[in-house]
């Protein structure tokens, strides 16, 4: 019985930090656009879907965005560039994300697909045209 309570413990004990792993790889995005969009399209298609997502963007010169998102005490960057065929979101920089040897929180990456599914759904939709 003892051998039976004490592997139970070392699996709750494994289980439970493994629930605690909050990091992950960093995401980075490469997207293709279907033919038929412009640069403008695309850049659009970008900033609408960070003001829907509540990011600070800022253009930072020909076909390059940057993006920031504050959220409590955490805060993210990325740099988008863009073209009329494809559109990249680059990490460039965090707070309070445990960054550290290609690594960062969860919630980074989330944010970023959230963003990406959004431009995505812009492009598709016709919004950005």
């Amino acid at each position: 019985m003892k051998k039976i309570v004490k592997l139970f413990a070392a699996f709750a004990v494994v289980g439970a930090l493994a629930g605690c792993a909050r990091t992950a790889p960093v995401h980075q995005v490469h997207t293709t656009v279907s033919a038929g969009h412009t640069a403008d399209q695309v850049k659009t298609a970008i900033l609408k879907a960070g003001q829907k997502r509540e990011w600070v963007m800022s253009e930072n010169g020909p076909g390059v965005i940057k993006g920031r998102l504050q959220a409590r005490d955490h805060f993210a960057e990325v740099k988008i560039t863009y073209s009329a065929t494809s559109y990249s979101i680059n990490y460039e920089n965090s707070l309070n994300l445990n960054a550290a040897d290609g690594k960062i929180h969860k919630n980074y990456n989330r944010w970023v697909n959230n963003l990406d599914h959004d431009i995505q759904l812009n492009l598709s939709a016709g919004a950005a045209l």
